[in-house]
């Protein structure tokens, strides 16, 4: 068979077609305050490309490059300003950070209100406990939308994640729990994981190991997200062999065009839904 390759430029368009609508009738546009710390060239196209996106969107944007010999005091400083500011109802700091800084601590110092990445130590816990005012990471929230463009039945599935970091796998399992999958979590150390993967209705891999899964660990019809963005002889390349999983599987994202687009789509969806509550 033939799977149906999800294109995640199409849904990312009309996420973003929905922020715009919504954005529109607010008397008090939302506001998004992003932080580019460095001179990382892919750090600075993202951030580039996320402000692009909010404007298209309606949303204000306050942007900050404080330098890359910024001090871990100034940047808590000009976080704590922005918490401050009600201009401002989503603040992005990118990552990575330059190695003199300590992440962390900058990361903890984002009011949760305005945490619209779902990177704060608070936003991770409310997540966990299913509360109704976290904000879930950009890229799992936009896997489960995929989903749902793939009209894959979560109820009762059994879905397969790969890669446990704080940024995809983990609050990734978590909402598809709340989804009422049946998850089981794997990651490098799994064994036979090949088994594990073939019973899954659902697979989503982000281990950011190229090609780690192939079509023969794919079952029959599986709906299969690609969440992996490798470098491989100067191309980008995902966690699955796409041609050999595109024989077997009944949906699939391809890399690029999958899941990348729907990171920045719904980064305008959290900032939406902070304003709402802020205003």
């Amino acid at each position: 068979m033939a799977a149906r390759v999800i294109d995640g430029k199409a849904v990312a368009a009309r996420v973003r077609e929905r922020v715009r609508a919504e954005v529109a009738g607010m008397e008090t546009p939302p506001g998004l305050a992003t932080i580019l710390v460095g001179e990382d060239p892919a750090s600075a196209m993202y951030v580039r490309m996320k402000r692009e996106d909010s404007a298209g969107a309606g949303i204000e944007s306050f942007h900050h490059e404080p330098g890359g010999e910024v001090s871990q005091a100034e940047l808590a400083e000009l976080i704590e300003s922005l918490n401050a500011d009600r201009r401002v109802h989503g603040i992005l700091l990118q990552l990575p950070l330059p190695g003199h800084l300590d992440q962390d601590p900058l990361i903890a110092a984002i009011d949760p209100a305005k945490d619209v990445d779902g990177l704060t130590p608070l936003s991770a816990g409310l997540l966990a406990q299913d509360r109704p005012e976290a904000f879930a990471p950009c890229t799992p929230s936009g896997v489960i939308e995929l989903l749902r463009e793939a009209g894959a039945e979560l109820e009762g599935a059994r879905a397969v994640v790969i890669g446990r970091s704080i940024l995809v796998g983990k609050p990734l399992a978590t909402l598809l729990l709340r989804a009422n999958a049946t998850v089981t979590h794997c990651h490098s150390r799994t064994r036979d994981l090949g088994a594990v993967c073939r019973e899954a209705d659902v697979l989503i891999a982000a281990a950011g190991r190229p090609g780690l899964v192939s079509g023969e660990m794919v079952r029959e019809g599986a709906t299969v997200i690609d969440v992996g963005t490798n470098e491989v002889d100067g191309k980008l390349a995902g966690d699955v062999e796409f041609d050999s999983v595109a024989e077997r599987a009944g949906a699939i994202t391809p890399v690029p065009g999958g899941v990348g687009p729907m990171t920045r789509a719904m980064l305008l969806a959290n900032t939406l839904r902070a304003a709402r509550r802020q205003l």
